[in-house]
């Protein structure tokens, strides 16, 4: 028992010390603050406001010397606690076309009976900051920030114009979205050759060990279908063939056993490439049928063990909300589902409910949820874009290639693309995504990583902009 005791406090002593030594800088105490404050600013949508941890990052921006005609904050009266802000540090050449840097400012809901610990609260712990939004996206958001704050406290001038943009309602379909409403009424604001977003990052082992750095270049689009069937009913003693909830099953088993077909993008493409170098034998071989022969259905199946592999491969859709009947002892009048798709870049809305149409059969009324989200529009490998990346990860992540991601969730990202900015999902924060958190319990990130993060977006934007 003793030597294990010692054995903890040593470690205690270790994880204090490189704890302390991330906080040292008097620029990362004074990021500290901000990221703990936008931390514990409940954002949940119809719960928090997004508009008053827009208001405390403006009041921060204006003490580091931003003139009030460089920031922009915004809300519509439908919805005031959902708003956002963006700020503009100019640049010395106007030719030169600005960049911009997106986050957005809401988080999932959280539960304090369900946590160990008060999602609202930033705690530290074992080498980890705790709390909702830890990562996603506050981490980004608050890096974002204090990158700006930084710049004019420094009286750094940019060649190019930096732009940042804090929004609301991109963890949510049914909500106002702040990066939607920009797009489609103040384009002029957030005009960017470029913006960098979520969706990129780092991934580490078990052991806080450094495995691979990612780039988001392109993602799916997300949008749920609802299946409905109706049937008169009458009572259960009697039942009959045309059971509403059976016919419902029948076609959700259909979308189950239905793979969407195999696609590739120039980033995909680079992905299983990648992917094959580093695979088994047997996955490796598969990799490499698929990227010549998209059709080959057994390589398919062997690279499809892997659920992200088979996600990235195609299209994808699940049943994620079922409702049906009115009484224990009636048969069912009604029966509904909600099926959620993640649409592969190139492929559409209505092509996909074409498919689920077929699926689900003539007895199942299909339709496409409100809203319908654009169309991811993958952006391409740009090497303006790539390279800097890559050249500020061998300086602050030496040893660690640069991979090309698609992901197989969806961003904010789609409604830039959608009127020409092509958005690209930075790398440099690096998390554990088995124990992380995001969207779930205990969100967390390395206290080290946040810290290593930072500094490596802070170099990267300036490379950018200089």
């Amino acid at each position: 028992m003793w030597m294990r005791n010692v054995a903890i406090a040593a470690g205690l002593v270790a994880m204090l010390a490189t704890n302390a030594q991330a906080q040292t800088r008097p620029d990362q105490k004074a990021f500290f603050t901000l990221y703990k404050e936008l931390v514990e600013t409940n954002t949940v949508v119809n719960v928090g406001s997004c508009t008053q941890a827009a208001a405390q990052i403006g009041a921060r921006l204006q003490a580091a010397g931003f003139a009030d005609a460089d920031i922009t904050r915004f809300a519509v009266p439908e919805h005031p606690n959902d708003g956002g802000i963006v700020a503009v540090l100019k640049g010395s050449d106007p030719a030169a076309k600005p960049i911009l840097l997106l986050g957005h400012l809401d988080v999932v809901a959280a539960k304090r009976e369900d946590w160990q610990r008060d999602p609202f609260k930033l705690v530290e712990e074992g080498g980890f900051y705790y709390a909702r939004g830890a990562v996603d996206d506050k981490a980004m958001a608050a890096i974002w920030a204090d990158a700006m704050i930084r710049f004019r406290q420094q009286g750094y001038r940019p060649k190019r114009t930096i732009k940042l943009a804090l929004t609301c309602g991109e963890e949510t379909t049914f909500a106002f979205n702040g990066a939607q409403w920009l797009a489609q009424n103040r384009p002029e604001l957030i005009a960017a050759e470029f913006a960098l977003n979520e969706g990129g990052g780092g991934r580490l082992d078990g052991a806080g060990k450094r495995q691979l750095l990612a780039v988001q270049v392109g993602e799916k689009a997300a949008q749920n279908y609802t299946f409905v069937t109706t049937n008169p009913g009458g009572h259960s003693s009697a039942p009959t063939p045309d059971n509403a909830i059976y016919e419902l099953a029948d076609a959700i088993k259909a979308v189950q056993g239905y793979d969407f077909p195999v696609r590739f993008t120039d980033t995909t493409r680079a992905y299983f490439t990648a992917t094959a170098a580093r695979a088994d034998s047997e996955q490796a071989a598969a990799i490499r049928r698929l990227l010549t022969d998209p059709t080959d259905t057994a390589a398919d199946a062997i690279v499809s063990r892997d659920k992200v592999l088979h996600s990235t491969l195609r299209t994808t859709c699940v049943a994620t909300l079922l409702g049906a009947g009115h009484a224990e002892n009636a048969l069912p009048q009604r029966a509904t589902a909600n099926v959620n798709c993640r649409i592969f870049p190139g492929e559409t809305v209505d092509g996909t409910l074409a498919t689920l149409k077929r699926l689900a059969g003539e007895k199942v009324t299909v339709t496409a949820n409100q809203p319908v989200r654009p169309t991811a529009i993958p952006p391409t490998l740009d090497p303006k874009v790539i390279d800097p990346m890559k050249r500020v990860a061998a300086k602050h992540f030496p040893g660690l290639s640069l991979l090309p991601m698609m992901s197989t969730g969806a961003t904010d990202g789609v409604f830039l693309e959608a009127i020409g900015i092509p958005v690209y999902g930075v790398p440099g924060t690096f998390v554990d995504p088995r124990t992380s958190g995001v969207h779930g319990l205990d969100e967390r990130i390395r206290v080290d990583s946040l810290y290593d993060a930072r500094d490596y977006m802070f170099d990267l934007v300036k490379v950018y902009a200089g």
